[in-house]
């Protein structure tokens, strides 16, 4: 078992539990809950930043691409963009499928979650800096440009599910070895591993803070592996990080999202 951080839905402080993410299992109150029987709300407080291209088969699928216009060479720092509060929902709940859209690409990503503020942070002292972990999926509307801010396509209501739990640090050993999985209705459908990031997790923190502060509670998207998965309403997400857990969700029209959420 690992110390961890839940959060009941219409309860505002979180809980300090003890938690398997082998199992999906959380011991409440001196009772065993199975994840999905227990109404989770995501934890995160802070700014969410994603980072584009972190992963080496995403930037190799661009190909001869990022050498042209506008860029014309690799990024010198992280590629950055912002998934606002109206984006973050809790393990469990629905993922809204927008009316004139068929389709959302999935974006399986560690969440590093901050624990103090970090100013101009060292490669060697950062992960000193983190809380912990959590799962994220990045879900946007599919898009080739990488050029300019995606808002439209990933910044949606309900296009930021996280948790279950935040894990504290020291239960993850190395986050640069993780296997990520990504299963669509039970079918694997992607699999990945933190050891193909571009910038591993203290290069990441190091590389953001040289430039901007990250305050506590503020959470790193470390990036989101090739070959993204696509979904349609009615199916079921599930997405693994070894160690760290499981986080489930249902993709459903928008208009039922709107109707549950407003109960």
């Amino acid at each position: 078992m690992s110390k961890a951080k839940i959060k009941l839905r219409g309860i505002s402080q979180y809980h300090e539990v003890d938690v398997n993410p082998a199992d999906d299992t959380v011991e409440l109150n001196g009772k065993r809950y199975s994840v999905g029987r227990l109404p989770l709300d995501s934890l995160i407080s802070g700014t969410i930043y994603g980072v584009l291209l972190n992963y080496k088969g995403a930037f190799a699928a661009l190909g001869d691409a990022m050498f042209e216009a506008p860029y014309k060479g690799e990024p010198k720092a992280p590629v950055m963009y912002i998934k606002p509060a109206n984006t973050v929902i809790g393990s469990g709940m629905p993922i809204p499928l927008p009316a004139d859209v068929p389709e959302l690409e999935i974006g399986a990503s560690l969440g590093v979650v901050m624990g103090r503020t970090a100013t101009r942070v060292g490669e060697a002292e950062a992960l000193e800096y983190i809380a912990g972990y959590t799962v994220v999926n990045d879900v946007s509307i599919p898009h080739d440009s990488v050029y300019r801010p995606a808002v439209s396509q990933k910044c949606r209501d309900g296009f930021c599910p996280a948790g279950p739990w935040i894990i504290e640090r020291d239960a993850v050993a190395d986050p640069d070895s993780l296997d990520v999985r990504v299963f669509i209705n039970g079918e694997l459908r992607q699999q990945n591993t933190t050891a193909n990031l571009i910038r591993n997790v203290p290069r990441l923190i190091a590389d953001i803070t040289e430039f901007m502060t990250l305050s506590s509670g503020d959470v790193l998207l470390v990036g989101v592996p090739e070959g993204a998965p696509l979904v349609k309403a009615g199916d079921r997400v599930r997405i693994e990080i070894n160690g760290v857990g499981s986080l489930e969700n249902t993709v459903v029209h928008e208009h039922e999202w709107v109707m549950e959420v407003s109960l």
